[in-house]
């Protein structure tokens, strides 16, 4: 996207700016009625040991029991023994030190050509259709990491010096977590083809990371860090800050905490599993929340089919009984139509539902 767009500065630099307990008018959000809907209990989102899970093939184990129950309440779930507890730690580290670095230096790898022309990839806001829409509370740094000919290393930070290394080894190990989640995702259809997701990504499938740093806010309660939306992807896998909470997800009209469980991952359902399955897994609208104490960062892996296909529900999954829930949607066209529906708080998979 080459869209036109205008410097910000950068809500972690204003946050420190600040000198009254009031936000600026472009990042409130929240109206009074909809602060009513604060989130008061913690979602029940189970902890899927990857290990048992890979150990059984036939779908049957306690594990995919919980995986089933998952995907077809809430849309996420947990993964705990996935073996990359280290390359978790690098990678924290290596974010947190970036966002520590000062402005100049975050500033060589801005997502903003001459100053006014936006790209997706690089640091700083997200992109608004007009001057007048709301902002969220959060600075991001948003990467291509798959194919990785696609790279655009320029912008990938090289200080500190192990920020690189570290994305590389996060992506190829969340990579394999993310294979054998897809694997046991399709038994739980009972699809002829147990790597039916793997195969439906296609020649060159797309992967991009967003590094999320929501600064501490003086009225968390009129802000979004992150504003209600659902992932457009695959799948979502996320390395939330073991610190401190903020993603809620939205079910039955109601906003649930997610829990912090460290050294997990927590993987969110997208768009393309929800069409891709018939409706059966759910994409869940989720969102983030700030608060007055402590900064937060996350660290998300997108994962999108190849622009180039296109989806529709599986053959297997369609009959009298429950026919096509969603028509055949072009990958490129449905991701930038996520965009700009997430610029403008709208639910895009709501527009192929037939």
């Amino acid at each position: 996207m080459g869209s036109k767009g205008t410097f910000q500065m950068p809500v972690q630099e204003l946050a420190g700016a600040l000198g009254t307990p009031d936000v600026p008018a472009q990042y409130i959000a929240r109206a009074h009625e909809e602060q009513q809907l604060a989130a008061v209990v913690v979602a029940p989102v189970p902890v899927i040991d990857l290990v048992r899970l890979s150990k059984h093939g036939d779908g049957t184990s306690d594990e995919a029991a919980k995986l089933r129950s998952a995907i077809k309440s809430f849309g996420l779930f947990m993964v705990s023994s996935h073996g990359i507890d280290a390359v978790m730690d690098n990678m924290m580290a290596a974010s947190r030190e970036f966002f520590r670095q000062p402005l100049e230096e975050k500033q060589r790898y801005a997502n903003l050509n001459g100053g006014e022309r936006f790209q997706f990839e690089g640091y700083g806001n997200d992109w608004v259709s007009s001057p007048d829409k709301i902002r969220d509370w959060t600075d991001r740094l948003y990467l291509k990491v798959e194919p990785e000919d696609e790279r655009s290393i320029a912008l990938w930070p090289a200080h500190p010096e192990t920020f690189r290394n570290a994305l590389h080894e996060y992506t190829k190990k969340c990579g394999e977590v993310k294979d054998d989640v897809l694997r046991a995702m399709a038994k739980l259809l009972e699809l002829d083809d147990d790597d039916y997701f793997g195969e439906h990504f296609g020649e060159k499938p797309l992967t991009d990371v967003r590094y999320s740093y929501y600064p501490v806010c003086p009225r968390p309660e009129l802000v979004f860090g992150l504003k209600p939306h659902s992932d457009a992807t695959v799948v979502t896998v996320l390395m939330v800050d073991d610190r401190v909470g903020g993603l809620q997800v939205l079910k039955d009209g109601v906003w649930w905490d997610v829990p912090i469980v460290p050294h997990t991952l927590l993987m969110i359902i997208g768009d393309q599993a929800e069409i891709m399955s018939n409706g059966i897994f759910k994409s869940p609208v989720h969102r983030v929340v700030t608060n007055t104490k402590k900064e937060r960062l996350s660290v998300a892996l997108y994962y999108y089919v190849d622009p180039e296909r296109e989806i529709e529900p599986s053959a297997q999954l369609v009959n009298e009984k429950r026919p096509a829930l969603y028509s055949k949607v072009n990958v490129k066209d449905y991701f930038a139509r996520s965009y700009n529906a997430f610029t403008e708080g709208k639910m895009v998979i709501d527009t192929v539902k037939i």
